[in-house]
């Protein structure tokens, strides 16, 4: 028999509780999660297309916005968790604001479209983000898997009360939700924040045009739910422009030519009576006014009180009043949807009006307060709280998002942030296909795919190692939900010189890697150390026993290298006694082969060529820290695709760029490029 989703809910709860116990736990261990800082950005927008000016500099002791990278489960417990290396403090308790947009389709396509010149082609989320929405939708409750709205509510227990731990005790959570599953996120809201704390159901009206329906009225609203986390919650009453049915209550016109009024009754039976009241309200609205005995007589001086039969009355001037108090209704057209020709639209599906964002931190986000969102997409909460003067963090698991937010940022001219990601994947546990229960169960399949024999499990408990017994080359297979790094190259060299009596080579076979994986390679200068790619798309061919051995039939399995970047001989040019110009020029980009990439066949066509015929432009972003320190790449220029203040291109970033950098005996210059599919490539360069 069929049970129903409110006879589930109970256990979800419990699940989720058990879940974040752990995670609890584990915040005070020394196994806790830990922020990986890929980028210092400075943005240093240029319209000259050469950074004539001085390379700005930033105070890293002060507060620095932060743009995560990553499951925004492991993002939220490495900032309560805090960083002492990096003196980056625990943020449990110290958010004013939280608004999350989480996904809530369970059909949505999740492929981003990429814009190459001559050609568009559709890109399939990395390994990690598909784990992660495969979990969005597909979990285990009550020790049996379960899809769609379970799944989803599954999910988001443990993501909430994470939140709720993050939130300072003057703080609010906006929960932008749609039909599909706001009623029962209500319920897991009530549980978390407490039915108490629920401040406002907002109605949002998100189009203009409702999708016809033959069985029902159209849609044309999301809901917001509103919760608090205390009674004593930070909120500033805000209004909307006046539309003409408000302005049409202003019957009056001042006689001295101040403008169109109301006259409204102070208190019933007489101000006198109330002179402790601080505000008073008429139709629905409350003036804006202090008043007190003393001020009574000020108000009469200035014609604005006057007595009636019925009472004290005072002149209500629009120009001081402004437009009415916002509902729980919004349609106005302050917060109007998004329209195609808006200047700014991202071309991200998701995307929101940032008139929307404005009134949410505008109402419930004091001015020196933090603003946080965990599903950012677009950036729209962190590009507002910017414009705002409000501190942000934002955290999102698309590699498209991620590019979409830091060119957004620096676009607008943004204060110096932090572009972060999680340290080591591997700490959570594998939540990939049910056809393998554990990493080691998929490891072996790669290693068999590559042609490698396994290891037995009592000699390789983590079942990770393989070997080609010809060659003397053993072979280490990594975590999807890991990002390969130094720390792996070190394991893997530690296995080649004493596993087993020691090996001639070592092969590491990597899903996803960290943005300096290129560095740490050449930095251990090992020749017996190899690096391959394992097929973003392989898990994709894997999903059943038939579809593995018809791939291991074909024998169409590619682990190809690692991209990389080339750049030309760097020029260094003595300006005075304390500057220099350095002048720097892309050389040539080499992509993995399009053969792994995650496309379709006819995608991978059109990739072939431009990798063949125009290699650069499949750079979306690169960047140069003129004084790199190995540790914190800080990135003083920026250019990237769009950016047509450059060069009128908008498909390819300019290939030279000229900065000024403050003389150094021992300079280290570092090049980073990102390419249109999310992967980061670094060059350095030591000059004494």
């Amino acid at each position: 028999m069929h049970k129903s989703l409110i006879h589930e809910l109970p256990k979800i709860v419990e699940e989720g509780k058990k879940e974040i116990e752990k995670i609890l736990e584990r915040l005070s261990s020394s196994n806790k999660l830990s922020l990986q800082t890929n980028e210092l950005v400075l943005p240093s927008k240029d319209s000259t297309g050469l950074f004539s000016g001085r390379v700005p500099d930033v105070d890293e002791k002060e507060w620095l916005n932060r743009l995560i990278y990553g499951d925004n489960l492991l993002a939220m417990q490495a900032l309560l968790s805090g960083d002492a290396f990096s003196g980056l403090p625990s943020m449990r308790g110290k958010i004013d604001l939280i608004y999350i947009d989480p996904p809530f389709d369970s059909k949505a396509d999740y492929r981003t479209k990429v814009t190459l010149p001559g050609v568009d082609i559709q890109q399939k989320p990395t390994v990690i983000e598909q784990f992660a929405y495969a979990d969005t939708w597909s979990g285990i409750v009550g020790g049996k898997q379960v899809r769609g709205t379970l799944a989803y509510l599954r999910y988001m227990y443990p993501r909430l009360v994470l939140m709720r731990e993050l939130l300072s005790d003057k703080g609010s959570i906006y929960v932008h939700i749609d039909w599909h599953v706001g009623h029962y996120v209500k319920i897991l809201l009530d549980d978390i924040f407490g039915k108490e704390n629920f401040v406002n159901e907002v109605v949002w009206k998100k189009t203009n045009s409702p999708k016809a329906q033959t069985k029902g009225f159209g849609t044309q609203h999301d809901t917001i739910f509103i919760y608090s986390k205390s009674n004593d919650h930070y909120f500033s009453q805000v209004r909307r422009d006046a539309d003409e049915n408000y302005l049409k209550a202003f019957r009056y016109d001042d006689e001295d030519g101040k403008g169109k009024y109301q006259t409204v009754a102070l208190v019933a039976g007489g101000i006198q009576n109330n002179a402790n009241r601080k505000r008073f309200e008429f139709e629905g609205v409350v003036a804006p006014w202090l008043y007190s005995l003393e001020n009574l007589n000020k108000f009469k001086k200035e014609n604005k009180i006057f007595k009636t039969k019925s009472g004290y009355r005072l002149k209500a001037y629009l120009m001081d009043l402004g437009g009415p108090l916002v509902s729980d209704i919004w349609t106005d057209k302050d917060v109007s949807p998004l329209q195609g020709q808006s200047s700014e639209m991202m071309n991200y599906d998701t995307q929101k009006p940032e008139a929307l964002l404005n009134r949410i931190i505008e109402a419930s986000c004091p001015k020196d307060g933090i603003v946080a969102d965990f599903f950012s997409g677009a950036g729209t909460t962190g590009a507002v709280a910017e414009k705002l003067g409000r501190k942000w963090i934002m955290s999102d698991l698309g590699k498209p998002a991620s590019l979409v937010m830091r060119k957004r940022l620096i676009d607008n001219d943004a204060k110096p942030f932090l572009y972060q990601s999680i340290g080591d994947y591997q700490k959570e546990t594998f939540a990939s296909s049910k056809l393998y229960k554990r990493v080691g169960d998929l490891a072996h399949v790669v290693m068999q795919l590559y042609g490698a024999i396994p290891f037995t499990d009592d000699q390789n408990p983590n079942r990770n190692l393989g070997y080609i017994k010809e060659s003397k080359t053993l072979i280490m297979v990594d975590s999807p939900n890991k990002l390969t790094g130094l720390a792996t190259l070190k394991k893997a060299q530690e296995y080649k010189n004493s596993f087993m009596g020691g090996w001639r080579k070592v092969i590491i076979l990597g899903w996803n890697f960290t943005y300096d994986i290129t560095e740490a390679i050449q930095s251990l200068n090992d020749k017996d150390l190899e690096v391959l790619v394992i097929p973003p798309d392989l898990l994709d061919k894997l999903k059943t026993k038939a579809s593995y051995k018809k791939l291991v039939d074909s024998g169409k399995i590619r682990f190809a290298s690692l991209q990389y970047l080339t750049i030309k001989p760097i020029e260094i040019e003595d300006i005075n006694d304390k500057e220099d110009k350095i002048k720097i020029e892309l050389d040539n980009y080499v992509l993995l082969s399009p053969d792994n990439m995650p496309l379709d066949d006819k995608d991978k066509e059109k990739l072939q060529e431009i990798v063949a015929n125009d290699p650069l432009s499949l750079i979306e972003y690169w960047s140069i820290d003129p004084d790199y320190d190995g540790e914190t790449f800080r990135s003083k220029w920026q250019d990237y695709r769009e950016n047509t203040e450059n060069d009128n291109d908008p498909l390819h970033v300019i290939y030279k760029a000229e900065i000024i950098a403050p003389k150094s005996k021992d300079r280290k210059i570092c090049v980073k490029a990102v390419d249109v599919f999310g992967f980061e490539s670094i060059v350095t360069k030591k000059y004494d």
